[in-house]
């Protein structure tokens, strides 16, 4: 039988990118980093994002039915160490990890400087383990210059050489 050990490890040696996902609950933005995210369709244009059932933003998500996916661009590794950490409330978001948070229309926090950003309004949802898998139309994207963080056997990184034929 497979250890959760080995299977994090084989895992660990596909390559991500990192995003945060944040979701306005109270006029408070509340969000988590995730890399179990993938495009699905792109018509419908639809989304998943997978997120364990202890994590305080599976509840948020179900709750709030929109939120947001914030590709993080290479500078942004300590925003996505701060928002990996189980911490009861973000408020120090800003003075912490240097996160600031703009608005759509719908009150969908937009982190500043991210790679890219698309809001989402949550179709469905599927159990799978101790995880729920989140699918979600796309409403709305804003793609920005820059390279990506990148997330590879436990470690961030950046994107090296283009490979040529």
């Amino acid at each position: 039988m497979i250890s959760p050990i080995e299977f994090r490890r084989a895992m660990g040696a596909f390559a991500t990118g990192v995003t945060i996902i944040t979701v306005d609950l109270d006029g408070e933005v509340h969000g988590m980093t995730a890399n179990a995210f993938a495009s699905v369709s792109l018509d419908p244009l639809l989304l998943l994002v997978c997120v364990d059932h202890t994590a305080r933003t599976h509840a948020h998500l179900h709750a709030k039915k929109r939120f947001g996916i914030n590709i993080l661009a290479e500078h942004q590794r300590v925003i996505s160490e701060y928002y990996a950490q189980p911490l009861g409330a973000h408020e120090q978001a800003e003075e912490d990890a240097g996160a600031r948070f703009d608005r759509t229309a719908h009150g969908t926090p937009i982190l500043r400087g991210a790679l890219t950003y698309l809001e989402c309004r949550l179709k469905s949802t599927q159990d799978a383990g101790d995880h729920t898998i989140f699918i979600a139309e796309v409403e709305d994207v804003v793609v920005r210059e820059g390279e990506p963080l990148l997330f590879f056997r436990g470690k961030y990184c950046q994107i090296g050489e283009e490979v040529t034929a």
